[in-house]
């Protein structure tokens, strides 16, 4: 575990993407906002629940415009935020686009942490950030009564290039480049159970850039991107679904998940996001008769830096898995496909 005096967990009430509001929560604060039919050049908005707003300067280029922060979920300042700086930067790279530039969000309890951990924190987003060639420009702080960290990201996509979710078409394949479990290994972190091991492949996960995400926009054929975070696999594919007017179906048995996740879930490791997801939107997923229930928990496991979930036509999807591994990515897997109809059906 950490060395540090102060457990960054223990401080926070949740962590990692854990800590988003419930998908039902979030649709009924969103409910009554007004629509953008009044801005053409806005691409995408909050109508399909993407992953980042997408404003049009011309022909040629796009600005996409995202942030995302939360509470640590490991204990360890400087890995605290290269995860949180990690998950920001994914939203753009599931629109198709190239990051260009960051800003800075931080909260902390300054009574509570040394000057220098909170350093390490934004040295840790910084080193993500160098890594994927953009500077922090700038951002803003303040005293709050639990540490917060995460970015506002800026980036460019070709408007051709633009992928968003709700362009998948009955018939596409479904691949997914990380493994689940994220979730489930922040729940065993928080209660000391999880050895260094585990946390060590854990980060590799949430700290491994989703850039992909740009080379597969530049592929006709790869018709829509989404990243799952903190919805889980069936919330955010169920708003690929809603988007696309489909029916997306999940082979339970095809989903790459961290090595120990399968073990921790049936130990019960399992966080509170978990339940709410379920309790937000079960009643729109058919779950196989038996479904164990550790087993919906994986399915519902809210991830943290998650992979990318591409909707890709079938004649290019093998071809596209052996590039995805090769780029760093040697969980990603075909874990189902689009077809008509409405919702999630995991078999």
């Amino acid at each position: 575990m950490s060395d540090h005096p102060v457990r960054l967990t223990a401080l926070a009430h949740g962590g990692g993407c854990g800590c988003k509001l419930a998908p039902a929560v979030l649709r009924e604060l969103l409910a009554d906002q007004p629509a953008a039919q009044a801005f053409p050049q806005l691409l995408v908005g909050l109508e399909t629940s993407d992953d980042a707003a997408v404003w049009q300067i011309d022909g040629n280029t796009a600005v996409i415009a995202t942030t995302d922060f939360f509470m640590p979920m490991v204990d360890d300042p400087h890995a605290f935020g290269r995860i949180a700086a990690t998950n920001a930067i994914s939203d753009v790279y599931a629109m198709g686009g190239r990051p260009i530039m960051a800003l800075a969000i931080l909260g902390m309890p300054i009574d509570k942490l040394p000057a220098a951990t909170i350093r390490q924190i934004l040295q840790g987003g910084q080193s993500v950030c160098a890594e994927a060639g953009i500077p922090v420009a700038g951002g803003h702080s303040i005293d709050s009564p639990e540490p917060i960290y995460g970015l506002a990201v800026i980036g460019l996509v070709h408007p051709d290039r633009l992928r968003r979710n709700a362009d998948a078409r009955p018939g596409d394949v479904l691949i997914l480049t990380k493994g689940l479990g994220v979730g489930i290994y922040s729940a065993a972190i928080k209660k000391s159970a999880l050895d260094q091991a585990g946390i060590d492949e854990m980060i590799a996960s949430t700290t491994t850039l989703n850039r992909i995400g740009t080379d597969l926009a530049e592929d006709a054929a790869v018709h829509a991107i989404t990243d799952v975070t903190g919805f889980g696999i069936l919330g955010h594919g169920l708003e690929m679904a809603r988007g696309s007017g489909a029916r997306l179906v999940i082979d339970r048995a095809a989903l790459p998940r961290l090595g120990r996740a399968d073990e921790l879930a049936q130990a019960g490791f399992v966080t509170g996001a978990s339940l709410r997801n379920w309790a937000a939107y079960g009643p729109e997923v058919a779950l196989p008769e038996g479904c164990p229930d550790w087993q919906r928990h994986l399915l519902t496991d809210p991830q943290t830096s998650g992979g990318l979930l591409v909707a890709v036509a079938p004649e290019v999807a093998e071809r596209w898995l052996a590039r995805i591994r090769a780029a760093g990515y040697p969980l990603a897997s075909i874990v189902g496909r689009v077809e008509a109809g409405e919702g999630v059906e995991v078999r």
